[in-house]
């Protein structure tokens, strides 16, 4: 199929996107027809039919859900692709399991649109997954970036699938619910999701936990014991910090995944066990292969599929939506009324690091339920490690400590007179960090130096900032 030929629909209420959308699919001499309504276009399709179908998720009437599953019903193999400004886990799934062949968060690339349309109509449409296995009491996973909207596709895409999984990631930032969300949309949701800790089990025990022992194995084994592989028969078995597994055990593990059959600890009957593994760490296996700490072929079985969970700092425009839904979640947990944070605060815990990442934003939220006196908390109430008050008092003070050092320098040197140095590189500093902030916009930039705009391009121009 050629684009000359390609035929691709569009059904979206909004009319910008349709606009946006049909401009450049026309650009590539794709022919283009737009609806407002899913009704409208499935009244076209009785005549006929697209090559490419593109469809929002939440509009009047008929929603994109339940068009796809109209169109997958009807039209098999029609490929469809689907966009939506609401992007969280429950779409992505709903999509991919609907039968869709991407999901596209808004705001999108349009080149990667257009690139989608034509994998799209190249690959064609995938065979629907049977949706019976779905279920709505799922983990909270939340987030609009990039970074987690790529998590939620993994989880999509592996929706109505038992295959092994890595997940990796920085110590906080969620892996365990990525692999509760990846069994509770897998056809094993109704059996057992067992999670295990490797690191927090020591190390002569953790055989024992995952594979049980008979009575009598070892000193203190006063009855059978079953473990976690028996555990999570027919269903998922979590194992967290699977880089911490002793040379050991991973020949063990190994074997399991090999032949799904283990022997308890002092057992000579063999046991068959039907599954899925889904392993996490939030270390570096390829290096740790390198480096002889982790087998080699133990990393290639787990990493048949490997999803990233991203930390905070890398996920920034996420950190309102997460604080206020674990502040709404702390007040029920605590009994409390719910806080919000006014907007300085707010500003300055985007901009921290985070680097006990979601772990500690949901520690975060307990602690200023409990300790913030209002029903809005401000800077006071923030710790001074995430950069409340005290923290900005005792930057104001380290920088005027440095500033009277670098004035008495000059005076004992000789230099003066001293605002006639420190004036302009003052000016210059300012100026740098506020067209920073406001990706050069000088208007913008002017407003927060509380100037004219006039007044900061003659400033530039003094300073040779232009």
């Amino acid at each position: 199929m050629t684009a000359e030929t390609l035929k691709v629909w569009v059904v979206d209420d909004d009319h910008s996107v349709r606009w946006v959308l049909e401009k450049a699919l026309r650009q590539e001499k794709m022919e283009t027809r737009s609806f407002e309504r899913a009704e409208h276009l499935l009244e076209a399709m009785d005549h006929e039919s697209p090559d490419v179908l593109i469809t929002d998720v939440r509009m009047p009437g008929m929603s994109g859900i339940a068009l796809l599953e109209e169109v997958n019903r009807r039209w098999p193999d029609l490929p469809v692709i689907v966009i939506t400004a609401h992007s969280d886990l429950e779409n992505a799934v709903a999509a991919y399991k609907g039968g869709a062949f991407e999901y596209l968060p808004k705001p999108f690339d349009i080149d990667e649109a257009v690139e989608l349309v034509r994998r799209a109509a190249r690959r064609g449409s995938q065979e629907p997954e049977d949706a019976a296995g779905y279920r709505q009491d799922i983990p909270s996973l939340i987030g609009q970036a990039p970074a987690m909207q790529e998590v939620f596709r993994s989880i999509g895409r592996l929706a109505g699938s038992s295959m092994t999984v890595l997940i990796t990631g920085e110590s906080g930032t969620g892996k365990e619910l990525v692999a509760r969300a990846l069994h509770e949309h897998s056809p094993r949701a109704d059996k057992p999701f067992v999670a295990l800790n490797t690191s927090a089990i020591a190390a002569e025990l953790l055989e024992s936990e995952l594979f049980g022992h008979e009575k009598g194995a070892f000193t203190g084994a006063d009855a059978r014991r079953i473990g976690r592989f028996e555990q999570a028969d027919g269903g998922t078995l979590f194992l967290d910090e699977i880089g911490d597994m002793s040379p050991a055990l991973q020949t063990r593990l190994l074997r399991v995944l090999a032949e799904s059959e283990f022997y308890r600890v002092g057992g000579q009957q063999s046991i068959k066990v039907d599954v899925r593994v889904i392993a996490a760490t939030n270390q570096d296996l390829a290096r740790a292969v390198r480096e002889s700490r982790f087998r080699e072929d133990l990393f290639h079985r787990l990493n048949v599929i490997r999803i990233n969970t991203p930390p905070l700092r890398q996920r920034r425009e996420d950190i309102p939506l997460l604080l206020n839904h674990y502040l709404a979640d702390a007040a029920r947990e605590l009994a409390a009324s719910t806080k919000s944070i006014d907007p300085e605060a707010m500003d300055v815990l985007r901009s921290y690091d985070w680097p006990g990442n979601v772990r500690q934003l949901v520690n975060a939220t307990r602690r200023l339920t409990v300790t913030a006196p209002g029903s809005v908390i401000g800077m006071q109430d923030l710790p001074a490690e995430m950069g409340g008050a005290a923290s900005h008092e005792r930057a104001t003070q380290d920088w005027t400590r440095s500033l009277a050092s670098w004035a008495e320098r000059q005076l004992s040197s000789g230099e003066s007179p001293l605002l006639d140095r420190a004036l302009p590189e003052f000016e210059k500093t300012l100026i740098r960090i506020a067209m920073s902030q406001t990706n050069g916009h000088r208007q913008e930039a002017a407003r927060l130096l509380g100037w004219g705009r006039n007044t900061l391009t003659r400033k530039m121009k003094a300073l040779h900032l232009d």
